[in-house]
C-alpha cells in the first residue's frame, strides 16, 4: 500500500483526525508520509486547512499538499462553481497522488465529505481518482446511531465501483457511550464487511502534538501501523 484514500460517511466525522493519526504512526514506522487534500471548502486563503492541521499533530516531516481552495464550506463542485474557480477532476488528483507517491512510503489522499460528493459539473468523486490510482479506502465513520446504515451504503458503493475497502475507523469515541455506541462498536465490520482497524477517542484534535503522536498508534490496528487490540476505552 502506498496510496489510500481517507473517505467519510459524510462530513465531520473525523477524517482529517484520522488521517494525522495515520500520518503520525507511519512516521513512527520509520515511513516518509505525504497527505493530499484535493479539495478543501471552508476555508479563506491564508487561513490554516486540514492539512496544516494533520502536519500540526503529526509533525512538521510529512509532505503536505492541497490542490485547490474554496472559501465557502459546501460541496467542492458548488463551492468551486460559487467562487468562480476551476473545480478539481479525479485525473488531476490521481496524477498528484502518483507523483507523491514515487517520493513516499505512503499518500493519505483525504476527501471532502462522503465517498460520493461531487468534486465538478460532471459528477466526478473522490471515488473516480481512487479508481484510477487501484487505491483502497479507509472509511471513517461515527460511532452514534444511524452510523451502520451509512457506513454500510459507503461500502456498498465502493464495492460497486470495485474499490477495495481496507476497514472502518471510528473517528471520535465519546467519553460517556451508550448502548447504541457500544453495539455499533460490534456490528461496525458487519454494515462494512470489512474490518474495524481503530478508534479514536473524542478530543483528540486538543491533545498537544506530541501527545498525540505518542497515542496514535493504539487508536489503530497493526494493519494500519498501529497497535490498537479491538476494543475502545
Amino acid at each position: 500500500m502506498s496510496v489510500l484514500v481517507v473517505t467519510g460517511t459524510g462530513t465531520e466525522v473525523g477524517k482529517t483526525m484520522v488521517t494525522a493519526a495515520l500520518a503520525a504512526a507511519a512516521l513512527a514506522a520509520g515511513w516518509s508520509v505525504a497527505v493530499l487534500k484535493p479539495a478543501q471548502t471552508g476555508v479563506a486563503a491564508g487561513e490554516p486547512g486540514d492539512v496544516h492541521e494533520v502536519l500540526r499533530l503529526a509533525g512538521a516531516q510529512v509532505t503536505g499538499a492541497e490542490l485547490a481552495r474554496y472559501p465557502e464550506p459546501l460541496a467542492p463542485a458548488t463551492a468551486a462553481r460559487r467562487a468562480g474557480a476551476r473545480p478539481v477532476g479525479p485525473a488531476e488528483v490521481a496524477e498528484a497522488a502518483a507523483k507523491l507517491s514515487a517520493a513516499h512510503d505512503l499518500v493519505l489522499v483525504e476527501g471532502a465529505g462522503g465517498l460520493l460528493v461531487r468534486y465538478d459539473e460532471e459528477g466526478a468523486t473522490l471515488a473516480d481518482a481512487a479508481r484510477l490510482l487501484r487505491c483502497p479506502a479507509l472509511v471513517v465513520a461515527p460511532a452514534a446511531l444511524g452510523t451502520l446504515n451509512a457506513t454500510a451504503l459507503t461500502a456498498e458503493a465502493l464495492r460497486a465501483r470495485e474499490i477495495p475497502c481496507m476497514g472502518v475507523v471510528v473517528g471520535s469515541w465519546p467519553l460517556r457511550p451508550g448502548l447504541a455506541e457500544l453495539c455499533n462498536l460490534e456490528d461496525l465490520p458487519l454494515a462494512a464487511q470489512a474490518p474495524l482497524l481503530g478508534v479514536l477517542p473524542h478530543g483528540a484534535a486538543h491533545l498537544a502534538p506530541e501527545e498525540f503522536r505518542a497515542a496514535a498508534p493504539g487508536w489503530l490496528a497493526p494493519g494500519l501501523g498501529g497497535t490498537w487490540a479491538g476494543t475502545a476505552s
